[in-house]
């Protein structure tokens, strides 16, 4: 079968080969007759652009690579919602770069955008350290959704967030305060610490390890955390969850010990999923939908900004007045 060419597509509409690239790329200064009659060409030839050469042309590849550590994690799935809800709009592709945390394999999508194969990259988390990171924006935009000087960056304030839950749990009586964060290494679990050891000391109260909980991440981790406080008998009157499932894990797994929320114990969730509305779950809003919506802002518009994504402390009825 005769492969058909846009010289093809010219020669049978009786136009130049620039209008048939104008409408096939959809720009304008076409009048309506000829580029429905090119259209209709193309329809009945079946002719497909050859993307890669098209890309090689004009220096693009129309994909945005979204570098994640988990595919399945409710606060990166509403991130990569935003950016794909943009993305698409403005025709372009997402690849959802799934890592692990793996170093090496976040690497391997850095070399995806030195190599050309990725017009920019938006970073959600990260394994490798910025200093290992920053070199690569030689090669094209990258957005982080965590503050970082050097970087066009959308992010919340997690020592501000944090520091304004714990100011409502304090009002509301508690001192014997608990919290769940991610890895200890990380820039927001960082910055929880920096908050909750500076909120206690307000209050003249110590940190008690015994109730900072790492690498929470899933149901499961909410359950294991609830698990671990009954074998030790040991209860903060509050603690505060890295993520409405993790809450929500505590929340099952304190039926399973007959342990009444909030009257013996109560809980605060992050993100306010509909999973926290289902459990009438007091949670905080990070707008995480609105942080991809922003990221891909700046890199379509080839933008340099920091911006301040704000948070809402959702009352619900996880959390009881001492």
């Amino acid at each position: 079968m005769q492969i058909s060419t846009i010289k093809d597509i010219a020669k049978l509409a009786g136009v130049s080969i620039t209008t048939v690239s104008r409408v096939l790329n959809d720009q304008p200064y076409v009048n309506e007759e000829k580029r429905t009659k090119v259209k209709k060409i193309i329809k009945d030839l079946d002719y497909q652009q050859n993307l890669p050469a098209v890309h090689l042309v004009k220096g693009e590849t129309l994909t945005l690579g979204v570098i994640i550590p988990y595919i399945d994690h409710p606060y990166f799935q509403s991130v990569v919602g935003g950016i794909m809800e943009k993305a698409f709009e403005n025709k372009y592709s997402v690849l959802c770069c799934a890592t692990n945390y793996n170093k090496e394999e976040e690497l391997k999508y850095l070399l995806m955008l030195k190599r050309k194969q990725l017009d920019g990259l938006i970073i959600c988390s990260h394994a490798n350290d910025w200093e290992t990171i920053l070199p690569y924006t030689d090669y094209g935009p990258i957005i982080s959704c965590e503050y970082v000087e050097e970087l066009p960056c959308v992010y919340p304030d997690y020592y501000e967030t944090f520091m304004s839950v714990l100011d409502y749990v304090i009002a509301k009586g508690h001192r014997n305060i608990g919290y769940c964060t991610g890895r200890s290494g990380s820039f927001s679990s960082k910055m929880r610490l920096s908050a909750f050891e500076a909120s206690l000391k307000k209050v003249n109260q110590g940190v008690s390890k015994s109730w900072v909980f790492e690498d929470c991440f899933t149901m499961d981790d909410g359950k294991q955390v609830l698990e671990n406080l009954y074998r030790e008998g040991n209860f903060p009157t509050v603690i505060l969850a890295n993520g409405d499932e993790v809450a929500a894990g505590m929340i099952v797994q304190a039926k399973v010990h007959g342990i009444a929320i909030p009257s013996e114990l109560s809980i605060i969730g992050f993100d306010n999923s509909p999973l926290s509305e289902a459990l009438d779950l007091t949670t905080v809003d990070l707008h995480n939908k609105k942080t991809g919506e922003q990221a891909f802002h700046l890199f379509y518009n080839h933008l340099d900004e920091k911006i301040k994504i704000p948070f809402q402390l959702i009352k619900r009825n996880t959390v009881t007045t001492l």
